[in-house]
């Protein structure tokens, strides 16, 4: 399923300030959501990917290497590429559809300061339905409710600049983008924001899933209900976000990981 991705040999940028506390500090954060991800069930063996935009450097970003399972990714292993196709810095290379669709989001949509995209399955069995993935009748769901976009249109695998190009078009001024006959995608702008809501919209599909396996109608919230909710939610959700992944790394430490080496 995954895919070698040929590094671009062309001289690359500078490497200066790469080691800052700031850029240490997001490896960390971003290997500390690959890990949890992996003890979730979100990851697909070598395949999906998580990436953000180097502090202080927008025209690179952190992203993991070709070749590693969530649960084998560390702060020390994560690449930082160029949107060219260069590895400035790190062992190895991208997967291919890792390159092609976190470069071209990165670049045309600089509010996605991170994006993460798994296969995982409950939201991915969504983007498998015909018509709107969510009913919109359970209340996780609900903070998704005028921040999700659906991409219609699926081309196959991104292994080329114009799908990346296009998926990034289709995300629009969404935060959650659901690939129709693929999976999702979660922008944000930091790394707490974007795992946030990963985990709650795998949440929240997994409750709508069990409803629907009911065989019974499922009760929608009346739109200016879920609008007014999704806006609560909204509320203090940088906060929010930034505790649940204190709380993510607390428990990896408190198990020995090695995710922040």
């Amino acid at each position: 399923m995954a895919h070698a991705f040929e590094i671009n040999t062309a001289p690359v940028a500078s490497t200066e300030g790469l080691n800052s506390g700031e850029i240490r500090q997001a490896r960390i954060d971003l290997a500390a959501c690959f890990r949890m991800a992996a003890r979730l069930g979100m990851g697909e063996g070598i395949c999906n990917h998580f990436s953000v935009v180097v502090p202080g450097r927008p025209e690179l970003f952190l992203v993991n290497p070709y070749g590693l399972a969530f649960a084998e990714v560390t702060a020390s292993s994560l690449l930082i590429c160029d949107f060219d196709g260069h590895v400035v810095l790190g062992e190895g290379r991208p997967e291919a559809t890792a390159f092609f669709i976190h470069a071209q989001l990165h670049r045309l949509n600089p509010r996605a300061t991170a994006a993460f995209h798994t296969h995982m399955p409950n939201a991915t069995a969504l983007c498998m339905l015909e018509g709107e993935p969510f009913v919109w009748a359970g209340q996780t769901a609900l903070k998704f409710y005028e921040r999700l976009a659906v991409d219609e249109d699926y081309q196959g695998l991104a292994l080329n600049y114009a799908e990346g190009e296009r998926i990034a078009r289709a995300a629009g001024d969404a935060d959650v983008v659901m690939l129709k006959n693929h999976g999702p995608l979660v922008l944000g702008p930091s790394i707490a924001e974007a795992w946030d809501d990963l985990y709650y919209l795998e949440r929240a599909a997994e409750v709508q899933l069990k409803a629907m396996a009911s065989g019974r109608p499922l009760k929608a919230v009346a739109p200016a209900i879920a609008s007014a909710a999704c806006r609560q939610m909204l509320q203090g959700n940088a906060e929010s976000a930034h505790l649940h992944l204190e709380s993510v790394k607390h428990q990896l430490l408190r198990e020995g990981s090695d995710f922040a080496e």
